[in-house]
């Protein structure tokens, strides 16, 4: 394999890599991948090795690589107007025009949007909102966010806390107080081998009652969630979970969140995850497909209801006190606007419905016979296979084991991306929305042939 030897030590010397080893890593013990090109599905690295990334990046290029319109509309917006800030009423055409385009694609009552860069200040955002609107209501005490074990809601301060898996609590002093955690909606988990799902998601309701009985629900400000887990698995909620959620947040007046970073624009099959469960949040929090990661931008969608909040508050108070240099940056809102453009001109809705069902039901095939194979579950253009010692039995492999990474090594030896998920023995897959039917069975094969090639000698 061919290396460029001062790019790999400047990297090993000065770049540190976010959710990495730094010491295999800055000792040479783990591979470095430079990336220089990509079209479509495929990445291709500086060694010539093209890829087919079944992860579109991190769950985020969703129109898939190398679209010129969108790095057009980035170069014109950079040639006319590289940066002006959006404080104090300033916009952009570029900005004025994705959050109206954003609103049109949300849920009807829901025509306001925040503008930031990335989904882990979105959420930072949208805690401030339920802060400063429980506090403009008159219930400062209503501050606790609930969320739940294995959601992934970002890394930061509140919302690393947020995030319901143990690797990004470690050592951090994680979670804050403000935050509490409910049960994962997780049916291959349940507690019950025999549970059926009605009575799981019984189960689930009962432990938020639990939850908000416990801690008080004058004292709780929000619910947040993703419509299905994502890192944290690429876990479908279970039958008639969100009908059972929604009248429990509504009888403790506790606002509901909706974390669409990965849900939104497209990839369950419908343009937003809420529509498709039939969820009514207060708030939404978008990034990721919002401009398929061509340039950093996120958003928090707020409902007509609570802007009136908003506006009552700042009739009271003066301005409201929260904002990010590159809130709403012209060179991002560009990207935006050709991204949300393309997902409607190449049909990638739809195609992430019908393409993402066969590669669901394919990889289902697959490996139904599989020994090693305890779960094979999606939604739209999402899929997730999970590895135990004993499926019969529910009995997982130990984590020093590292089945999954070594399945995923085996993958991109052949020729596919996929990711090794964080607490579990679970490979994910959330493929660019223009994924092709030939090209699922490309991805099929490989995981087949991957887990093969590891699980043979077991």
């Amino acid at each position: 394999m061919l290396t460029n030897d001062q790019l790999n030590q400047w990297d090993r010397e000065n770049f540190l890599h976010p959710s990495t080893h730094f010491g295999q890593h800055g000792r040479g013990e783990s591979p470095t991948r430079i990336v220089t090109t990509a079209k479509g599905c495929y990445i291709e690295d500086r060694d010539g090795t093209k890829l087919l990334d079944a992860f579109a990046g991190l769950y985020c290029v969703n129109v898939g690589y190398g679209r010129t319109e969108i790095a057009e509309a980035i170069s014109k917006q950079a040639h006319e107007l590289a940066y002006y800030h959006s404080y104090v009423g300033h916009g952009t055409e570029a900005s004025i025009t994705l959050a109206h385009m954003v609103a049109e694609r949300a849920p009807a009552h829901m025509n306001k949007v925040y503008f930031g860069l990335g989904g882990s200040d979105a959420n930072e955002t949208n805690v401030k909102l339920v802060w400063y609107i429980q506090n403009v209501l008159g219930r400062p005490e209503k501050r606790k966010i609930i969320s739940r074990w294995r959601g992934y809601h970002g890394s930061g301060l509140i919302t690393g806390s947020m995030t319901g898996l143990v690797p990004f609590h470690n050592k951090f002093g994680l979670p804050m107080a403000e935050v509490v955690h409910t049960e994962a909606p997780y049916y291959f988990r349940r507690p019950d081998p025999d549970m059926s799902e009605d009575a799981f998601t019984a189960h689930c309701a009962a432990k938020l009652e639990e939850l908000i009985e416990r801690e008080g629900a004058d004292t709780i400000g929000a619910f947040i969630a993703e419509p299905l887990l994502g890192t944290g698995g690429i876990v479908p909620p279970p039958a008639g979970y969100w009908d059972a959620i929604k009248p429990i947040l509504k009888k403790h007046d506790i606002l509901l969140i909706t974390d669409e970073v990965v849900t939104g624009f497209g990839r369950m099959g419908t343009m937003m995850g809420s529509t498709h469960y039939g969820i009514t949040p207060d708030i939404i929090t978008i990034a990721k497909g919002l401009t398929s990661a061509y340039a950093p931008l996120s958003g928090s969608i707020v409902s007509d209801d609570l802007y009136k909040v908003l506006e009552e508050g700042t009739d009271k108070f003066g301005p409201f006190g929260h904002g990010w240099t590159y809130s709403a940056h012209p060179i991002g809102a560009a990207a935006g606007v050709a991204n949300l453009k393309l997902v409607d001109e190449l049909g990638l809705v739809q195609n992430a419905r019908e393409t993402g069902a066969y590669f669901r039901n394919a990889m289902a095939a697959a490996l139904k016979d599989h020994r090693f194979v305890g779960d094979v579950r999606g939604d739209g253009m999402l899929a997730a296979v999970e590895l135990q010692r004993d499926p019969g039995a529910y009995v997982d492999f130990d984590a020093s084991e590292k089945v999954t990474a070594q399945v995923v090594g085996e993958m991109v030896k052949r020729g596919v991306i996929a990711r090794a998920m964080p607490q579990g023995e679970i490979i994910g897959f959330a493929p660019p929305l223009c994924m092709t039917p030939a090209e699922a069975d490309k991805v099929v094969e490989v995981t087949r042939d991957a887990l093969d090639a590891v699980t043979g000698v077991m």
